[in-house]
């Protein structure tokens, strides 16, 4: 028989948790790295697509790599693995940032209302690290 301070429902596990936040890291490392392979070989090949693209293409992956990276640091890390904003903002400010560079660069013109989205991620992404300083 359950006491009166026995939860009527388990605790679950705080989001986020280090496994979580391991396997997003991971995710966005291999999504950069793919992203950037593509940029270096495949992107080159499409008609109409400008060096400034390359480029943007290129600090798309490049900021999927770090971020994903960032959240396999992050969460071996006992106090900042179950940071409530610090890891969730970190992914989804750099999906978001990185995420709508690509959907850009692939079709604009379809997509253009995704051009003020890329700043904002940005931000979320630069929040969720100034959190870890605190």
């Amino acid at each position: 028989m359950p006491s009166p301070s026995t939860p009527l429902l388990p605790r679950v596990n705080a989001f986020p948790n280090s496994s979580f936040l391991w396997r997003a890291g991971a995710i966005m490392a291999a999504a950069g790295a793919l992203a950037g392979a593509f940029g270096a070989h495949g992107l080159k090949r499409r008609p109409g697509i400008t060096a400034d693209q390359i480029h943007a293409w290129e600090t798309a992956a490049h900021y999927s790599i770090f971020n994903g990276l960032s959240l396999l640091l992050i969460s071996l890390h006992p106090r900042f693995s179950t940071h409530k904003f610090a890891g969730p903002a970190i992914m989804v400010g750099g999906l978001v940032f990185s995420g709508t560079i690509v959907t850009l660069i692939l079709n604009r013109e379809r997509f253009r209302w995704m051009g003020p989205m890329t700043p904002l991620g940005g931000s979320i992404m630069i929040a969720g690290y100034v959190a870890l300083a605190f």
